[in-house]
């Protein structure tokens, strides 16, 4: 179950990712993330293919006119723009609506006469269902001509900003074409039927010799080129500021501004795009570039200069780009628990600071967009996962711990377990320890003349007040072997001294018994007496159970020795039926009063060993 895990907790979080990346919020953030990108990069060089005339407030204090201008207006720049020799117009100024008959007239007549100008419509589509959509095309005198024309439609993102250029419309389930694609269609040759040889895919617009990659299906990214005013600018009456310019309002300037674009050859060749750049037609928008807002004609020519100089925009493939997540998820979910949160919380520091460079990196050098926002709160939640995983695990080592020993050892022992589990190793360790058993004299005998209940009964008393001596001296009970009592001190948390601690656990044991066989004489039930014996040294100390079964438990050479100092009890007359060897007086020399015994070879050694008799405390 736990491999799976490594995989179900990824897909987990990546599944909150997408979930989290549906509320509008965060598609701000990863946006406003990725516009820096642009700022960073800063403002690119562009070709001297493009020129914008600008509807700006020069213009409406020369021609001292109201908006809409007259369609003449319109007419006499077509007429003077060819005279500089454009080698082509595009109108950001809608034409959908009829005017005065003779302005129309000219406005198309001058359309026909130069077969140069891509005039503006737009797509409305219907805001509730049930209701039309409708496309609203330029006027009936430029359509009877078969004059070129696109939608001028701009779609903004969930806040606002223009990132993506709408390539086309779907009217009638049929494409309607925006500006930027007509002019690039009749860029070379102005055909009547341009639309026709366009090549539409769900992620390709081939038009001309031109392919551009689509998102969303109908829109492309924008490589903003600079921020508002990139493009160079002329301003819309300058170019009809020539000697012929009489028409009503018109006040014109005293020199002719004209002629001096006109002989300059600035617009020779260019394709001029003509548009309102004043704040008071509202036709700005916010760009990645932030700062003033850049006009709808500016955003235009930014569209028609990236194809034009095949610096396209491309989003990362979505399926890849979950791929790498998932693998991304699964190696960071696995690093993350390996290692301290602490130093988790560095690297998840650092790498986010690498993708965003990284990110940078292939923005600029190949014009490919990755999610930034999204891959840092990635890194984030595997790490607060992680921090959670830490947690749940301390949290069930806890438990288990505590589960294990609160009925063995001291509640101020658990505690310091607790706190430092890491002295409960899974398996054995070599560990200095002093071990002590008891056993019930003859208890074979005390049972066959008793009853099992009498027997149960005493049996319970005796073991619950040595089990709280050894508790209370901080040792850990290890186990019951029938009516004996093997008891540890000094693991699994060091004492300062534990075989001091056991020769005292020893004393009060039968100290205790004493009172109880009184206690038991009193009541008319027959006593039995103890050994006990102690011993310290090396054994290999830890969790030598299976995985079904825990238990925390001591083997060795020192484990046997103390039974066996415990069974020789028997063969001499002590006091309080309490021997210590030879190593456990080593390390409380001076604590003690003792009284030497023998020098004795047990079974399983060669090497005699010195035993004596644990008489008391020394004050």
């Amino acid at each position: 179950m736990k491999r799976f895990l490594v995989i179900l907790y990824p897909l987990g979080i990546l599944l909150l990712i997408k979930l989290i990346f549906l509320f509008p919020f965060f598609d701000s953030l990863e946006y406003k993330l990725q516009d820096t990108l642009f700022r960073f990069r800063g403002v690119q060089e562009i070709s001297d293919n493009l020129a914008i005339i600008a509807i700006d407030d020069a213009t409406f204090n020369a021609l001292n006119e109201t908006w809409p201008f007259p369609r003449n207006y319109h007419a006499k720049l077509i007429e003077n723009l060819n005279k500089a020799g454009v080698r082509q117009i595009v109108f950001d100024v809608e034409f959908t609506e009829n005017s005065y008959p003779e302005a129309d007239h000219a406005l198309a007549e001058a359309g026909a006469r130069y077969n140069n100008v891509v005039y503006a419509g737009k797509v409305i589509h219907a805001r509730k269902a049930g209701e039309p959509s409708q496309k609203l095309t330029p006027i009936s005198t430029v359509m009877r001509r078969g004059l070129s024309w696109g939608i001028v439609n701009m779609n903004a993102d969930s806040d606002g900003f223009i990132r993506k250029y709408t390539c086309y419309e779907a009217f009638d389930k049929e494409p309607v074409f925006s500006i930027g694609v007509a002019s690039l269609a009749n860029m070379r040759v102005y055909q009547p039927d341009w639309d026709k040889h366009i090549s539409l895919t769900r992620t390709r617009l081939k038009v001309a010799d031109k392919t551009i990659p689509l998102v969303n299906q109908n829109n492309a990214l924008i490589n903003y080129h600079g921020p508002a005013g990139t493009f160079k600018q002329f301003s819309y009456s300058s170019i009809l500021d020539d000697s012929t310019m009489t028409m009503p309002g018109y006040q014109g300037v005293e020199l002719d501004e004209f002629y001096d674009i006109l002989e300059s050859g600035e617009l020779a060749g260019k394709i001029v795009l003509i548009g309102a750049t004043v704040d008071e037609l509202h036709d700005k928008f916010p760009t990645p570039f932030g700062g003033e807002w850049t006009p709808g004609v500016e955003i235009h020519a930014n569209f028609i200069e990236m194809v034009l100089s095949n610096r396209y925009l491309k989003e990362i493939n979505p399926l890849l780009y979950l791929a790498i997540e998932l693998l991304l998820l699964i190696g960071f979910w696995w690093g993350f628990r390996k290692i301290k949160p602490q130093l988790s919380a560095i690297i998840v520091v650092v790498l986010i600071a690498l993708q965003y460079g990284f990110a940078f990196f292939l923005f600029k050098q190949n014009g490919i967009i990755i999610p930034i926002m999204q891959t840092a709160i990635v890194l984030l939640l595997v790490y607060v996962a992680s921090i959670l995983n830490h947690y749940l695990e301390t949290m069930k080592e806890k438990r288990f711990i505590r589960s294990a020993f609160q009925q063995y050892m001291a509640p101020e022992l658990v505690n310091q377990l607790l706190q430092n589990p890491k002295n409960l190793k899974y398996g054995g360790s070599l560990q200095e320890i002093t071990v002590l058993f008891s056993d019930i004299r003859s208890f074979t005998t005390y049972s066959e003349s008793h009853t099992p209940e009498e027997t149960v009964n005493i049996l319970h008393e005796y073991l619950t007040e040595m089990v709280n001596i050894i508790i209370l001296n901080q040792g850990i009970l290890d186990k019951f072997v029938g009516d004996e009592v093997m008891a540890l001190f000094g693991t699994p948390v060091p004492l300062p001294n534990h075989a001091l601690n056991a020769c005292k656990v020893a004393l009060q044991m039968r100290e205790r018994l004493s009172e109880m066989q009184e206690q038991w004489k009193a009541e008319g039930r027959q006593p039995f007496e103890i050994g006990i014996g102690i011993n310290t040294g090396q054994a290999v100390v830890g969790n030598l159970g299976s995985e079904q079964i825990f238990d925390y438990t001591a083997i060795g050479d020192t484990i046997n020795l103390g039974a066996r100092l415990e069974g020789i009890n028997k063969e001499y007359d002590t006091a309080k039926k309490i021997i210590i060897s030879e190593f456990t007086l080593e390390k409380v020399e001076g604590l003690v009063e003792t009284r030497y015994l023998d020098a004795v070879t047990v079974k399983g050694k060669t090497k005699p060993v010195k035993i004596y008799e644990l008489i008391g405390l020394k004050d």
